[in-house]
């Protein structure tokens, strides 16, 4: 394993960017923490971006203790490997049905007309865009 204080490698960038789950944990949860999958979006600038509604539970956890970690691992049948990252987060107001839209076609198939029905329903709803800003990077590749 290795640790990096605050920033993503390339081989890092590489894993993150292919449709996986991610399971996200929030600071103020419960004891031990329950992490949850989630879709999120690498972005250019280091950060880890995900959508959700804007009174969920984990923004409700998150205006308490703004402290969150996202662990994405590659698949079984692959060689073990799996990246973690942690740090403060922000919630923003905007962008979060583009990157709804963007994760949807990463995840789903949209020429299906139930998925796209199903992202027809979340862009109806209001969202919000939550951002991980990387203060701890760890990794490992067996």
């Amino acid at each position: 394993m290795s640790i990096d204080a605050c920033s993503l490698t390339a081989q890092d960038l590489e894993l993150l960017r292919r449709p996986l789950h991610g399971f996200l944990s929030v600071a103020a949860g419960p004891l031990p923490p329950q992490p949850r999958p989630v879709w999120f979006e690498a972005t250019a600038e280091g950060t880890i971006q995900l959508f959700t509604a804007p009174d969920s539970l984990k923004i409700r956890r998150l205006r308490r203790d703004p402290r969150a970690s996202l662990v994405v691992a590659a698949p079984a049948g692959e060689r073990e490997r799996w990246v973690s990252v942690a740090g403060h987060t922000t919630v923003e107001p905007d962008g979060a049905h583009d990157l709804c839209t963007r994760l949807a076609a990463r995840y789903w198939d949209l020429d299906d007309p139930g998925r796209a029905g199903d992202l027809a329903a979340i862009l109806a709803e209001e969202q919000v865009r939550l951002v991980i800003h990387p203060e701890n990077v760890s990794r490992y590749l067996y």
